[in-house]
Formats: structure tokens, C-alpha cells, sequence
């Protein structure tokens, strides 16, 4: 879930002196696009999964850390609830058999973990949301001990000035507070890292929210929340109003979200972050010894710790990650929006998909965003998130059409032709996409 941090107080100078430091490190970013070479020999993806804790009976296992321990793998952390853990898998590249390579380490992983957290009445689970989840999972003490969540908690509801509200009508309609953020807790996902070059941000970007809606709708897999049957992913509305630093007053001004869908297509990578120092006040603003302009004039890499820090409290459902490996920098898409699962294969094969359509969709002669608006995509996504297999999708050319037949006949050659030009092995972009196209 992001950095780690002390716990702490803060004050009105801590805040002042962190939107400087932040805008400055924007401005080094701006000069760092425009100098520095982030490009890579081979792109790399990777994935992380989030994952449930659940005893023999179903019920949340409230025992990560004793879980973790277990396991003693880095590649596990600790996640925001005390039933939640979950697992970086290494990246590499998608080329050749890469995928292959990324589905047979993750089940090694997960077979060897299971085996260990079985020994302690704990069974990972990768599903949307755990259905078993009561209104007693939804309390302070279920908060994993990592000060990170515990201040970062704080910090949303006095933004917010009062409790968190929660109302979601689906099938069934819920309506529940909370006095901290556990509830988003409850929503585990599986995010996809696609590692691209600065001058093929905007398009790939532009490329992944395009095709958010299909994504949510063939992924779909949690419509159950404290007993009732809500949206297909209810994961979505409840992620989004679990984090909501607004009150009504503010949302009735236009303030905007801090789980941000976005408002435009963008030209740059650098749109994104200057829009998440421009729009949202900080949540945690710690402030680092490093001064980024000394950094870059001295000919080395800034970390741009404030700038990382602050991206990772805007909660954007294709999230633009600036990074440092190996003493050089890069930048790569996390798209956040899929459910945890509901298999590993599942899981590879909605990977594909995505980066098989943002692939090609991202180096189209007439790029789909030219002929979508930009909410006509926003409106796609929640369609999906309420309706799942069963919603219709406006796509350009096309019009309105069932999800179904826009994947088999139109977007299912597109990832093929996409995993081709991204050097992905014939045989596993036919076994994966399969799952896609006969499902069972």
C-alpha cells in the first residue's frame, strides 16, 4: 500500500514546507523528461496481487503478521487489514515466454505459502472482496500495526471532518459509516505494472483507461459486501467512497476525488503529476533531507521521494509511477481497477489481455481516445463495475454492444496482434487469451 512511515504528528509548517518541496520536485521532473534517458533495453510488467485471509470456515483469519512470518518471503508484505496480505511478483520481460515464466513463479510462491499459512488455520484467498466479511471486520483493531495505516487513516478523516459514509445500491442497497478507513480493507485487487518510455506514456495511458471498462467487466468477481448483493464489482464504488476525503458540501462544489478516474486524455506523463500537486492536498507530508535540483545538476538520479509519496495517496485507477532501479530512472503504468483472482491463470490472462490491447491500441495510426470521449470511457467503467459480463460498452466504430461480442469479435484480435508486437511467444498469447474467449 505505499511507503513506509513513522508515526507522527504534523503541523501547519510541516504542510507548508512539503507543498514546496513537492511543487519543487515537479519542476525537476519537468527538467529530468526533458534531459535524463529513461528508456530501457527490454520494458518489463510485472503484477501484484492482494489476497484474503480466511480460516477453515470461511471466516476472515485476522493474522498477518503471524502469517508473513511464516512465510518469510520478501516478496510478501503486509497489506491494510489484519486478513489481507500480499505478494510482488519480481518483473520481467513479456517477450518470449515471460508470461510463462511470471505464471509458474507465481504458483510456486503461492503453493509454498498456502502450505505455510495452512499451518496456521489461514488460507489465501484471491477474490474482489472476502463475501464473509461482517460488520465487526469493519473496526480500529482490524487495522494491520503498520503506522503507515493507522496515520494515514487519520489523516483521511480529519480531511473529511467526519465518518466515512458508504452507501452503494445494487441489487441490495447498503448504507454503513466507519470512523477510519478499514472498509478498503476489504477490496483486494490485482495490479498490472507495464513499464514504458516517457514518449509513449500519454498514449499507453490514454490506451489503458480506454479499455478500463472491459477490463472491469470480464474481471468481476466481488458482488457481495456485509451480506448483500450489490454492484458485479462492488469493490469499485466501495474503494471510492472509502478513501473520500469530501464532504458533501465539497462534493456538491466540485472538488474532486481522491480515487480519480482522471478528467482528460493527456500529451505527457507530466500532466498526471502536475494535476495531483495542482488538485489534491497532501495527506502524509514528510519531507526528505534530498534537494532534487542539487541531485540533478550533480548528475545523479533525484529519488523525488514527495512527488512518489503524494502519487501514492492520489488513487487513480491507472496510476503513473515514477521510479528509480539500478541508478537510472523509469516510469511505468499500475493499473489498479481488476479484482484479486479469481485463479493465477485467471489472473495471466487478464494480465494479456491488457497489455496486449494497450500495446497495440497505444501505437494505433487514429488512437481510439480520438474517437471517445473521455467520459463516454469514465461512464464505460462504472457501467461495468455495475452490470459485469452482462453491460454494454460504447466503443468507436461500433457504437453500444454487449461486452461479449466487443471482446470476441473486435478486442481479442487487437491483444493478439498487440502480445505479437510486444515479441510474446504465439502459443502463450493463444493458451492465455483462450481463457478470455472459453472462459471454464
Amino acid at each position: 500500500m505505499g511507503q513506509e512511515v513513522d508515526d507522527r504528528v504534523f503541523t501547519r509548517e510541516d504542510r507548508t514546507r512539503y507543498r514546496a518541496k513537492v511543487r519543487r520536485c515537479l519542476d525537476v521532473f519537468a527538467r529530468m523528461l526533458g534531459e535524463r534517458d529513461f528508456s530501457v533495453e527490454v520494458p518489463h510488467v510485472g503484477i501484484e496481487i492482494e489476497f484474503n485471509l480466511a480460516n477453515a470456515q470461511g471466516d476472515p483469519a485476522l493474522k498477518n503478521a503471524e502469517v508473513l512470518a511464516a512465510i518469510a518471503d520478501d516478496d510478501f508484505q503486509t497489506e491494510l487489514g489484519l486478513f489481507n496480505i500480499e505478494i510482488n511478483v519480481p518483473p520481467s520481460p513479456a517477450a518470449g515466454q515471460g508470461l510463462v515464466t511470471m505464471e509458474t513463479a507465481l504458483r510456486e510462491d503461492l503453493n509454498e505459502a498456502q502450505a505455510k499459512a495452512g499451518a496456521l488455520d489461514a488460507h489465501l484467498l484471491m477474490i474482489g472482496i472476502l463475501p464473509t466479511l461482517q460488520d465487526r471486520h469493519f473496526g480500529r483493531d482490524v487495522i494491520s500495526a503498520n503506522p503507515r495505516y493507522h496515520l494515514l487513516s487519520e489523516q483521511i478523516l480529519a480531511a473529511r471532518g467526519e465518518d466515512i459514509q458508504i452507501i452503494i445500491d445494487g441489487v441490495d442497497r447498503l448504507e454503513t459509516t466507519a470512523d477510519t478507513i478499514i472498509p478498503e480493507a476489504a477490496c483486494t485487487s490485482t495490479q498490472l505494472h507495464l513499464q514504458v518510455q516517457p514518449e509513449d506514456f500519454a498514449s499507453s495511458w490514454n490506451a489503458a483507461q480506454a479499455i478500463a471498462g472491459v477490463q472491469v467487466a470480464l474481471g468481476a468477481n466481488s458482488p457481495f459486501l456485509l451480506g448483500r448483493q450489490l454492484w458485479h464489482e462492488t469493490r469499485i464504488p466501495l474503494f471510492e467512497q472509502a478513501t473520500d476525503t469530501r464532504s458533501e458540501e465539497l462534493k456538491t462544489q466540485g472538488v474532486r476525488p481522491r480515487v480519480f478516474f482522471g478528467e482528460r486524455w493527456i500529451t505527457s506523463v507530466f500532466d498526471l503529476f502536475e494535476e495531483n500537486v495542482r488538485y489534491f492536498p497532501a495527506l502524509l507530508p514528510i519531507v526528505d533531507d534530498e534537494d532534487p535540483l542539487v541531485e540533478l545538476e550533480a548528475g545523479r538520479v533525484p529519488a523525488l521521494q514527495e512527488l512518489r509519496l503524494h502519487n501514492g495517496t492520489v488513487y487513480r485507477w491507472n496510476r503513473p509511477i515514477y521510479d528509480v532501479s539500478d541508478g537510472r530512472p523509469h516510469l511505468r503504468i499500475e493499473n489498479r481497477l481488476l479484482p484479486a483472482g479469481p485463479t493465477v491463470v485467471d489472473t495471466l490472462a487478464n494480465a494479456a489481455l491488457f497489455y496486449g490491447l494497450t500495446a497495440v491500441l497505444a501505437s494505433s495510426e487514429r488512437p481510439v481516445w480520438s474517437q471517445l470521449s473521455f467520459r463516454a470511457a469514465e461512464e464505460n467503467f462504472h457501467q461495468a463495475a455495475r452490470a459485469g459480463i452482462e453491460a454494454e460498452q460504447f466503443w468507436p466504430g461500433v457504437g453500444e454492444v454487449p461486452v461479449r461480442e466487443l471482446v470476441l469479435r473486435h478486442l481479442l484480435p487487437l491483444a493478439h496482434a498487440g502480445l505479437d508486437q510486444m515479441g510474446v511467444d504465439d502459443d502463450v498469447a493463444a493458451r492465455l487469451l483462450g481463457v478470455i474467449e472459453q472462459p471454464g
